[in-house]
C-alpha cells in the first residue's frame, strides 16, 4: 500500500506509544514524515522511530515544545495532515495544571493556531480519548450504550478530581470551538485504555495497567474500563485522515470489562502466571456498559479482539523485560 506516496503528513509528540504506531503506519503507506519529540538527542524519544522501515528516506524529526507558541509553525508548514498526539498521560500528579491541564489544553491550541498560518492543512486528527466521553455524571450499566454524542462534564470531572480526564475534555472542547472559529477540518479519535505492542523502549501509562496485574499484585484493581488494540488505533487515524468523508469524533472500544474479567482472560492465556485473586476492595464491582462501534465501523475498522491485545502486550512486556518472569 503506497497511498501517502508523495504527501506530507506531521505527527506531534511522535515519541509516544500511539504516535510510534502512526509513523509506523504512515511510514508503510509511503508518507514522508515530519515529527516533533521534545528532545531529538534523547535516545528513548527517537531510535526506535529512526529504526522504522523508511525512516531513513521519508522521516524528520523535529524538536518542538506543546508550551511554546510558534514551536510548531515550521513543522506543520507544506504538510497536508497533521495528527496530534501530544499530550500528557499520568496517573499520579502533584500539580494537575502545570503537569496536565496546560500541555493538553495550550498544547492542542497551538498546535492548531499553526495550522491555521499553513494554508497547505487539510486536516487534523486529533488524538482525545474516550476520557473526554463518558465521564458526564450519568450512571453506567450493562444497558447503557456510550456514544460519540456523549461529552464528559468538566464540572463533574473537577468535582471527582479525574485531572487526566478534566485535561482530555478541556482540551476536545477547545479543539472544536477553535476548529469552528477558524475554519479547519478536525476528526477526533477517542480510544479506551490503549494496549497491545510497545515500539517505544519506556513503559507508557496504559501498558503499565497490565503491567501491575502481572508482575505480582496481591490484588485488581475494582475498576471497569474499555480496551483497544494500539495497531487499531494508529490506523483508526491514518483512515480518518484518508478517507474524505470522515468528520466528528471516533470512540474506539473492542470491550468494555472489570478488571476481574481481565485478569480471568490473563490466567487463561498465562496458566503459571501467579496473578491476583481477588479486588483492591470489597465494594460491589464497578459495572461494565457498553460504547457503540457504529461510527468506527465507517473507517473500516475491525476490531482486534481482547485476548489478542493482551498476549500481544505481555510478550512485548517480556520482551522489552519490564515483566519480572
Amino acid at each position: 500500500m503506497s497511498s501517502g506516496a508523495g504527501k506530507l503528513v506531521c505527527v506531534t509528540g511522535a515519541s509516544g506509544y500511539i504516535a510510534s504506531w502512526i509513523v509506523k503506519f504512515l511510514l508503510d503507506r509511503g508518507y514522508t514524515v515530519k515529527a516533533t519529540v521534545r528532545d531529538t538527542n534523547d535516545p528513548r524519544k527517537v531510535d526506535h522511530l529512526t529504526k522504522l522501515e523508511g525512516a531513513k528516506e521519508r522521516l524528520q524529526l523535529f524538536k518542538a515544545n506543546l508550551l511554546e507558541a510558534g514551536s510548531f509553525d515550521a513543522v506543520v508548514q507544506g504538510c497536508d495532515g497533521v495528527f496530534h498526539t501530544a499530550s500528557p498521560f499520568y496517573h499520579d500528579v502533584k500539580d494537575p495544571q502545570a503537569e496536565l491541564l496546560d500541555p493538553a489544553l495550550k498544547g492542542t491550541l497551538n498546535v492548531l493556531q499553526s495550522c491555521v498560518k499553513s494554508p497547505s492543512v487539510k486536516r487534523v486528527v486529533l488524538t482525545s480519548s474516550m476520557a473526554a466521553v463518558s465521564y458526564d455524571g450519568r450512571p453506567r450499566t450493562p444497558e447503557v450504550v456510550v456514544d460519540e454524542t456523549w461529552f464528559s462534564d468538566p464540572n463533574f470531572c473537577r468535582e471527582s478530581k479525574m485531572w487526566y480526564v478534566l485535561s482530555k475534555t478541556l482540551a476536545e472542547d477547545a479543539a472544536w470551538k477553535f476548529a469552528k472559529e477558524n475554519n479547519i477540518d478536525i476528526v477526533t479519535i477517542n480510544p479506551a485504555m490503549v494496549i497491545g505492542p510497545l515500539l517505544q523502549p519506556v513503559l507508557n501509562t496504559s501498558a503499565a495497567a497490565v503491567l501491575n496485574v502481572i508482575n505480582g499484585a496481591q490484588t485488581f484493581p475494582n475498576a471497569t474500563f474499555g480496551w483497544v488494540n494500539v495497531k487499531d488505533v494508529a490506523n483508526a487515524h491514518i483512515q480518518a485522515y484518508e478517507i474524505p468523508s470522515a468528520s466528528g469524533r471516533y470512540c474506539l472500544v473492542e470491550r468494555v470489562v472489570h478488571f476481574s474479567e481481565f485478569v480471568k482472560i490473563l490466567r487463561d492465556l498465562y496458566p503459571a502466571l501467579p496473578l491476583p485473586e481477588r479486588p483492591a476492595d470489597d465494594k460491589p464491582y464497578v459495572p461494565t456498559y457498553q460504547v457503540s462501534k457504529e461510527r468506527a465501523k465507517s473507517l473500516g475498522l475491525e476490531f482486534i479482539p481482547l485476548e489478542v491485545s493482551l498476549k500481544e502486550t505481555v510478550e512485548s512486556l517480556k520482551e522489552k523485560k519490564f515483566t519480572n518472569f
